[in-house]
């Protein structure tokens, strides 16, 4: 588009200091190489100075290559679309019409935060390489950018001027708090993320770098020995030492655990603060990569409440709205990770949902679709069960019919928990017993419905309905006929009878 003057759209670069950061993050990358040379030549009495030296012509390559990139790499604000071109030795131009864009978020690693720029993501929605970013701009500028896009995506050009991309002034009512995390509840919220996963890393690792190690730490008897050295007491306890000794491994396992879910949540969630702003929800989070998404109440198609099996018991909740942009590969965003219901509720009915009442007429699906799937997993083990018997030990098959009869009883158990509920506007599905999830979708927001039926369905009598949502996916398994046409019914009376082009933004 051209500017006040009548003037054809100026290519823009990026920020002069984004060739710095990106060639301080070529000199992180090259540490390993460093350390790599400097074992490996340890012995040398140059290995010190290979090292070193490796170390800088990575980063003056580094630092070189990031220069020329950031000055062959421009961007043009255009009447239709937003064009990139790049490229030291071939060159490529890339255009995407702002129709095509479907969100404009930013993310700041931990070298760029610190020179004060951001990276520019244009999320289309066709994933993977097709997504288009730039990096980097200042803060200021990549607001302001993310604002002049999605106002012509909008089809408003009047209210912001491509000015506004250099000088960051677009002014906009104060935005007010929806939901943040101030350090207690951070903790707090990591003592819940409680995750082992970091123990099969560290196993791992040992595992690798064992050599490095004076003694073989898989090696029972050695362990026993080591603690059994200092004056020999623990040597004579026996069955107490190997009581003691599961008990400490147990611990320490837990106490990673729970080291490990702090740290996660604190890396992910630190600083996070959810705001309503004039141009929507904006969230802000992260400590080392800061994320800055704002979502325009428009965009949101669901609202989900989720729990975890501990942390119900304590009253915590976590939120999610199901968006048409994508955070981390996503439709999800996560608003509000850990709080209680009365303070998600002010951010559904802020995104336009209704929280359900007690009114709500809920049904449940059909009994015999989750007997038939229990029957089907029994289905297996019972054979298996036959084979077992067959080697002479029939003490054994018990197992298989044990847990084909617990697979029927817990089919059965979780029929009373899959519920469905219709309001005049909302569509609400309910489903799990330990750790329950609540899904509330607008109804003139699905964009199709879908009912079908397996073959056993139509024997038994139940089916699936799919709900087409932009952004996410939405399904009731294993309910009536009868119920699901009664939903397609409502919700496609709710969809013909609204004209979209009277709908707010």
């Amino acid at each position: 588009m051209s500017d006040a003057r009548g003037l054809a759209p100026v290519p823009k670069r990026t920020n002069p200091l984004g060739f710095v950061a990106s060639g301080v993050q070529a000199l992180q990358r090259g540490v390993l190489p460093m350390l790599a040379v400097g074992w490996g030549m340890r012995d040398e009495g140059i290995g010190l100075i290979v090292a070193l030296g490796v170390g800088l012509l990575l980063a003056l390559f580094g630092g070189g290559m990031a220069y020329l990139k950031w000055r062959k790499l421009t961007y043009t604000l255009g009447e239709t679309d937003i064009r990139v071109e790049s490229g030291i030795v071939s060159r490529a131009t890339r255009s995407v019409p702002f129709e095509r864009i479907q969100d404009v978020s930013l993310e700041q690693a931990l070298v760029p935060r610190l020179f004060g720029l951001v990276e520019v993501r244009f999320e289309t929605g066709a994933g993977g390489k097709d997504e288009l970013k730039l990096a980097y701009l200042s803060e200021k500028e990549g607001e302001a950018l993310r604002d002049v896009v999605r106002a012509r995506k909008d089809g408003v050009t009047e209210t912001i001027s491509e000015a506004d991309t250099q000088t960051g002034t677009v002014v906009e009512a104060p935005p007010s708090v929806l939901f943040a995390m101030n350090t207690q509840r951070l903790l707090t919220f990591g003592l819940f993320e409680f995750s082992l996963a970091v123990v099969a890393v560290v196993a791992g690792a040992a595992q690798q770098f064992d050599f490095l190690l004076p003694f073989d730490i898989w090696d029972w008897g050695g362990w026993k020995d080591l603690l059994a050295e200092p004056g020999g007491r623990l040597e004579h306890l026996g069955f107490a030492l190997q009581v003691i000794g599961a008990l400490a491994a147990l611990a320490a396992l837990a106490m990673i655990g729970i080291i490990s879910g702090i740290g996660k949540t604190v890396l992910r969630d630190w600083g996070f603060r959810l705001e309503q702003t004039a141009k929507g929800f904006r969230r802000r989070r992260g400590l080392l990569t800061r994320t800055d998404v704002v979502m325009p109440v428009h965009r949101v198609q669901a609202a989900r409440v989720t729990t975890g099996i501990l942390r119900r018991r304590f009253g915590w909740h976590g939120l999610s709205f199901v968006s048409l942009a994508q955070d981390s590969g996503a439709g999800n965003h996560v608003v509000a990770p850990f709080g209680t219901m009365a303070e998600l509720e002010p951010i559904i009915r802020a995104a336009r949902f209704d929280p359900p009442d007690v009114h709500l007429d809920w049904q449940r699906g059909s009994a015999r679709y989750r007997l038939d799937g229990a029957l089907l997993a029994g289905a297996i083990l019972v054979p298996a069960a036959a084979l077992v018997a067959a080697t002479g030990r029939p003490w054994l098959a018990m197992a298989p019919i044990l847990g084909a009869a617990f697979l029927t009883l817990r089919g059965v158990f979780l029929w009373r928990f899959e519920r469905n509920a219709l309001s005049p506007k909302q569509l609400f599905i309910g489903s799990g017993w330990l750790a329950p999830t609540l899904a509330i979708a607008n109804r003139v927001k699905l964009q199709s419905v879908e009912i079908s039926q397996s073959f056993i369905g139509r024997w038994r009598g139940y089916v699936t309905l799919q709900l087409g949502l932009a952004g996410g996916t939405m399904a009731l398994h294993g309910i009536s006929e009868a119920r699901a046409r009664e939903l397609r019914k409502a919700i496609l009376a709710s969809i013909t009878a609204t004209d979209f082009s009277e709908l707010a933004d």
